[in-house]
């Protein structure tokens, strides 16, 4: 049983399955119940004092994963698969809320916006495409064209990249090769194949732990 405050109301961490924190937000009952019936974040809005689908106007939900509590049960903690560009509704489009950097001994991981998961927000981005077409897409274009024409753009692609390879110079093969990250990228949204099944088939093929 959940102990929510004077208010109603008990607060919810949200980070995403990497740990990292994503924001504050907080849930009253009614938020609480509809999180878990349709497996999206609900939040209780302070400001509007309504509760909100949490993304649903921007495309940024956040899928649950997990919901845990403290001891007093009075916090929320949320993993979630955060789509979109992230948590924040700022004008820049922030990943995490916290990206206001107070005080730091030096560069980290959480100070720094993670490059090393573009992949991650480029696929939730064509996921999100896929549920919610947009007229003019190109990723929609692909998908509605079917697995065939998405074949064909890759092998286009993958052909671009090594004609670019034989040149002089990165910054060409540099723009070939993200296209064709891309391509690739659409090929397993529209297998739905996930990225982790891709990372679970590279950490076999190393030395690396996978704890």
């Amino acid at each position: 049983m959940l102990v929510y405050d004077e208010n109603g109301l008990i607060p919810a961490i949200i980070q995403d399955d990497q740990g990292r924190v994503l924001m504050l937000a907080y849930m009253n009952e009614e938020a609480f119940n509809k999180t878990l019936q349709t497996g999206e974040t609900w939040f209780y809005s302070r400001k509007r004092q309504s509760v909100r689908h949490k993304g649903a106007e921007l495309g940024n939900i956040q899928k649950v994963r997990r919901i845990t509590t403290d001891c007093d049960r009075d916090t929320l903690l949320i993993t979630v698969d955060q789509h979109g560009h992230g948590a924040c509704d700022d004008d820049a489009g922030s990943y995490t809320c916290f990206h206001n950097l107070i005080m730091s001994d030096g560069p980290a991981p959480t100070d720094l916006t993670p490059n090393r998961e573009v992949l991650s927000w480029l696929y939730a981005t064509i996921e999100d495409r896929r549920r919610s077409p947009k007229v003019g897409s190109y990723t929609n274009y692909l998908m509605e064209n079917g697995l065939d024409k998405i074949l064909k753009a890759l092998g286009e692609e993958s052909s671009e990249v090594i004609i670019a390879a034989k040149n002089d110079g990165n910054e060409e093969l540099i723009y070939e090769i993200g296209d064709l990250l891309y391509h690739l990228l659409v090929l397993l949204v529209f297998r739905k194949i996930k990225l982790e099944e891709v990372w679970s088939e590279l950490l076999a093929r190393s030395n690396v732990p996978s704890s």
